[in-house]
């Protein structure tokens, strides 16, 4: 689905491929309006937010970052959404540099 979505992933940088996806940090409060407008692109956002889910609990890069924005006092659903960004972002490192992703070493 990223590849089909996000054709160019592998040749932007991390600041693209977040906003592209809608999932660039930011907000706007300006009259009326506040809160996030993701924009981006809807169906690359869904099919991101499974496997968002499952690298919380079973990948341990993950599990701590969502920890520490959870102890940071951020809501939930938004700790989600960086988890997502930071999925995309390595995605898009693993294709710009032609590798393929290795697990830590504890």
């Amino acid at each position: 689905m990223i590849l089909i979505d996000l054709p160019e992933i592998g040749s932007l940088t991390n600041k693209q491929v977040g906003s592209l996806a809608g999932l660039a940090p930011m907000s706007q409060s300006s009259g009326k309006w506040q809160g996030t407008d993701y924009g981006g692109r809807p169906n690359l956002r869904h099919a991101i937010f499974m496997p968002a889910l499952v690298a919380i609990r079973f990948n341990l890069d993950m599990k701590e970052k969502y920890a520490a924005l959870i102890a940071a006092g951020k809501e939930k659903k938004v700790a989600i959404t960086a988890v997502m960004r930071k999925l995309l972002v390595l995605a898009n490192a693993l294709l710009r540099d032609n590798r393929k992703w290795t697990e830590k070493s504890t």
